[in-house]
């Protein structure tokens, strides 16, 4: 999963729920957020081996922060 939604790694009733879902989830970091569809999809080109790659090695439920510049995806705790 892709989202925009920061708000899923913050508020801890939403966490959990994402967490039971299983899903691995891609989070924009705020500076790719603001970035026009263009650059948004630039950046997620850059890290789609990353990507492919998380699919068959992490469990559901972990998230990951993509971020403005750099080819790694961050992982998000909690």
């Amino acid at each position: 999963m892709i989202s925009e939604d920061r708000r899923i790694t913050k508020n801890d009733a939403e966490r959990a729920a994402f967490r039971s879902s299983r899903l691995v989830g891609i989070f924009l970091a705020k500076a790719v957020h603001k970035a026009p569809v263009v650059k948004k999809m630039e950046r997620l080109l850059a890290v789609w081996p990353a990507l492919e790659s998380l699919a068959d090695t992490v469990e559901g439920g972990a998230m990951f922060e993509l971020t403005i510049a750099g080819t790694r995806l961050r992982q998000l705790r909690n």
